[in-house]
């Protein structure tokens, strides 16, 4: 059974941190990037984070540059978001996602959701002024 499960999110007050966790079974997961988006009810979602298959390749949207840290643990088959110094804009769902492309095809990172074949459901993240 394939499963995309996020974790780690609540409500923390601005300045504070939180850690996703992200666990993904039934599929293949260390040839794969893995990206996290955000989105919040009424916007279009956007991606946050990117990780390459082997964690080489990361990209980092600019509203979260400095302030987030994402990493893979490939023997757990999970992937982190570190989330720090978080203010009131940060409020939103966030998705895990696998790339629908192994690294035999694309190695690369990409944040466009239509290269993402695999979503969790989302965690709620909410930060309070």
């Amino acid at each position: 059974q394939v499963n995309v499960l996020e974790s780690g999110g609540g409500l923390v007050q601005a300045e504070g941190s939180l850690n996703l966790s992200c666990l993904v079974s039934g599929l293949t997961f260390d040839d794969y990037a893995m990206t996290w988006f955000r989105q919040v009810p009424g916007k279009e979602r956007e991606g946050v984070a990117c990780i390459s298959w082997s964690g080489a390749n990361i990209f980092y949207a600019e509203f979260v540059k400095g302030r987030f840290t994402i990493c893979r643990d490939n023997d757990k088959n999970t992937v982190y978001l570190q989330m720090n110094n978080l203010n009131a804009d940060d409020t939103a769902i966030y998705y895990c996602a696998r790339r629908a492309a192994s690294r035999w095809h694309i190695p690369t990172c990409s944040t466009a959701q239509d290269d993402y074949a695999y979503w969790g459901q989302g965690t709620q993240v909410t930060v309070s002024a």
